[in-house]
């Protein structure tokens, strides 16, 4: 495993974004999401031990006390710093998967490199704007009510935040507020939808049947938006399947 901080050259300034490669083979990105990077190490780690892939985490700059430019402040612009890591590290032929905000990143990576995107993989993704099954208002709910919405067993994941050292708070405040910024007041954006129709990956959208910040019939609608995209609904999971079923989740990335 190495990590190495690459500066990326976009038109609203240098990015520099910090990557942890794990194993060798067929490329795979996964992006995490508000629950910060090391809600995917884990399973990166046994993403990269089963298969003969690369696996790059990167984190999202704001996240993990990393810096963020200030001019890097919505999600389609953090989805072009990563088609510009894809085209610098010369990948194709990749799998772009995500979960939650990262969700809605890896869709944006598929739109905005699509020569060199091959797999779109959706857990849980944010970003829709949905009339029928809107998404929960994430920045009116308190922690332990983001606990309750997120997992199908909420209490294995409380978080005691007075518990939690200084260093350990102010990073969990930076990511709350990249998270703000990225998504937006919304948590969306409405001419998603529409666009997603120009998405040529394979897809595959992931949905835990317990989620109930996105619910599964939000998740539906994610499918239904991407053309020829199956939808799987996993048990026993929430808001993070990657995290409450890790297996099942690698079953689906083993699939051809």
């Amino acid at each position: 495993m190495t990590t190495h901080t690459y500066t990326l050259s976009r038109p609203f300034g240098e990015v520099p974004v910090t990557v942890t490669e794990r194993g060798a083979g067929s490329p795979v990105l996964l992006l995490h999401g508000g629950a910060g990077p090391d809600s995917f190490a884990g399973f990166a780690d046994a993403l990269a031990a089963r298969s003969a892939v690369r696996v790059l985490t990167p984190v999202h700059p704001g996240f993990g006390g990393t810096p963020r430019p200030e001019a890097l402040d919505s999600v389609r612009k953090l989805a072009e710093v990563y088609a510009r890591l894809l085209a610098e590290l010369g990948l194709t032929g990749v799998t772009v998967a995500g979960n939650s905000i990262g969700g809605w990143v890896a869709a944006e990576v598929a739109l905005a490199a699509p020569d060199r995107v091959a797999r779109l993989i959706v857990i849980d993704g944010a970003g829709l704007v949905s009339a029928d099954h809107p998404a929960t208002d994430f920045s009116s709910l308190t922690l332990d009510e983001v606990t309750e919405y997120s997992w199908a067993n909420p209490e294995r994941h409380r978080i005691d935040l007075a518990a939690l050292t200084d260093a350990q708070r102010a990073i969990f405040g930076g990511n709350r507020a990249a998270l703000a910024v990225y998504g937006g007041p919304t948590m969306a954006d409405p001419t998603l939808a529409g666009r997603l129709s120009g998405i040529t990956a394979d897809t595959l959208v992931v949905w835990g049947e317990a989620d109930r910040m996105m619910t599964p019939g939000y998740g539906k609608e994610y499918a239904a938006a991407i053309p020829g995209a199956a939808f799987r609904l996993l048990p026993g999971a929430g808001h993070l399947p990657q995290l409450e079923t890790p297996e099942a989740v690698l079953a689906l990335f083993a699939e051809a």
